[in-house]
């Protein structure tokens, strides 16, 4: 065994476990289009997965590159190219990366960033693998920097080495590995280091669905569930998925059910409307905690700019869910903006609630503006409260 390895043991999680076999936190019922899913979900999910490139809908530039790398692979008897996956959660990579194991006729390994802590960890799984098999690594930028300078290695001449021992003890060993192929998925590309990805042979990045992409999502897994689902009720829970797959097999889901309770089964428009009214989902896919992060900046802030502590306090919320779960949906849909002054309401949130915005209301920031800075609440005069304006620097004394 290596020094502060576990055992090496199937990395599969079960529904309702992390890969490392910790339970997982459950999803807020409140939130119905929350990207994570747990439970029982994970097993209808997991069922309403297609099985190879052919059955996947949308992504059609990716499913296409993918298809040329694997037939190549297939043709020379070789293991497929190391791929990267990145795109927002409920978009396929953990779908794809399956596919991948099964259009090379290959076993599937699936461990996560966060359960790879420590070198020796990486080591026991690196070491277990057959030949050929694929090793999906599912939030591959969690995973610790020791463990990721051990994988370079493993990447691109499939070996391992090790210390085992300390002191004058310590001897060194190199593993030789079979090749195999790792397909790591991210959120946060940008969290990779560029000597990891620049050894994946294959980096794809995953956009989000247009409604018509959608609606074909929708109609596929109303087959499978043996769900009677009209165009226009496909078209109504499309419109409101905010482009991901997941979000719209689960809203199909739950229409389902009210459909089922209070109707005969089909799936209508009106009682795709109906059912998502109770769900609290509206038309443009918004739910309780967006509506909230809008109604406080509208309403308690006359649209801003707010910092995030501020807001997060005002919707009783952690920072980190309204600046994670609440704004990237906000901001794609031009809703909000980031400014460095803080959060702005854009002109599309006052006319989705109906309101005009009042003289002189904030804007996003100008051309030219940096808008990277996540806008926190910062003291007068920037993040040092030093005060630069020219007429401050006209009297500053000259340095001596």
């Amino acid at each position: 065994m290596f020094p502060g390895a576990a055992t090496p043991r199937d990395e599969t999680p079960t529904p309702g476990r992390t890969a490392v076999g910790r339970p997982t936190a459950a999803e807020p019922v409140h939130r119905p289009v929350a990207a994570a899913a747990d439970g029982e979900e994970r097993v209808t999910e997991a069922a309403l997965r297609p099985k190879d490139l052919d059955g996947f809908i949308g992504q059609v530039r990716v499913r296409e590159q993918l298809d040329l790398v694997l037939r190549a692979a297939r043709q020379r008897s070789a293991t497929a190219d190391h791929v990267l996956l990145s795109g927002a959660p409920g978009l396929g990579k953990t779908t794809l990366a399956m596919i991948i194991a099964a259009e090379m006729e290959a076993p599937l390994r699936i461990t996560s960033g966060p359960a790879i802590q420590r070198p020796g960890d990486l080591a026991a799984v690196l070491s277990s693998l057959t030949g050929g098999e694929v090793l999906f690594l599912d939030e591959i930028h969690r995973m610790s920097r020791p463990a990721e300078e051990m994988l370079y290695l493993a990447m691109e001449d499939f070996r391992v080495d090790i210390v085992v021992g300390t002191g004058l003890d310590a001897t060194a060993m190199s593993i030789e590995l079979p090749p195999f192929t790792l397909v790591g998925a991210t959120v946060r590309a940008g969290l990779l280091l560029p000597p990891l990805r620049d050894r994946f042979g294959f980096t794809a990045h995953m956009e989000f669905y247009d409604p018509a992409e959608l609606e074909r999502v929708i109609h596929r897994s109303a087959r499978l569930l043996e769900v009677e689902v009209e165009p226009a009720g496909a078209a109504e829970i499309a419109g409101r998925s905010r482009g991901t797959p997941r979000i719209a097999n689960r809203l199909l889901r739950r229409v389902r059910d009210y459909a089922e309770v209070t109707a005969d089964g089909a799936v209508t428009r009106q009682i795709a409307s109906a059912a998502l009214g109770v769900y609290e989902v509206d038309g443009r896919g918004l739910d309780r905690l967006d509506r909230a992060v809008l109604h406080a900046l509208l309403k308690l802030f006359g649209g801003g700019p707010v910092g995030l502590s501020t807001l997060a306090v005002a919707v009783g919320e952690e920072q980190e869910t309204v600046e994670e779960v609440a704004e990237p949906f906000l901001v794609r849909e031009g809703l909000l903006a980031r400014t460095p002054r803080g959060r702005v309401a854009m002109p599309a949130a006052w006319a989705h609630f109906g309101l005009v915005p009042p003289p002189g209301s904030p804007r996003a920031a100008p051309p030219g503006h940096r808008n990277g800075n996540s806008g926190q609440d910062d003291p007068p005069g920037g993040r040092t409260g030093r005060t630069t304006s020219p007429a401050a620097l006209r009297h500053r004394p000259p340095r001596r």
